[in-house]
């Protein structure tokens, strides 16, 4: 089981890394990167089972990430999490026309986000 989170926050991937150590225990590995191009890179070298996606980034932003990973590279086994500060309607609709699994604004509860990604890791092994 593998975990990508990419914010270009270092603080909020901190806190992100923080929250889902849990499943460390559980056997998961945890990657990161900072920005879309590096989230692109890594999606390609370690072949993520869930990604935690922040939205707005430099380079590349996370409704791009998403639509390459799930649109154009066809990877629908990876799930993908949309974790922004924009909670409009519209916002929710984009991720899902680009393939998100889940969409979840900022500030999230961690405990929630450990549950989301639980949940998702469990139906890849299903998959």
């Amino acid at each position: 089981m593998k975990i990508l989170i990419v914010d270009d926050e270092a603080h909020l991937r901190m806190l992100i890394q923080q929250a889902l150590e849990d499943l460390e225990d559980e056997g998961a590995e945890l990657f990161t990167a900072s920005n879309g191009e590096e989230a692109l890179e890594a999606i390609r070298e370690h072949q993520p089972n869930v990604v935690v996606l922040d939205v707005m980034m430099p380079k590349k932003n996370g409704f791009d990430v998403c639509h390459t990973v799930k649109k154009e590279w066809q990877q629908i086994e990876t799930r993908v999490i949309l974790l922004t500060a924009k909670g409009q309607e519209f916002d929710k609709m984009r991720g899902e026309q680009v393939g998100a699994d889940l969409y979840m604004t900022k500030p999230f509860d961690p405990d929630m986000l450990v549950e989301k990604v639980r949940s998702l890791l469990g139906n890849t092994r299903d998959a």
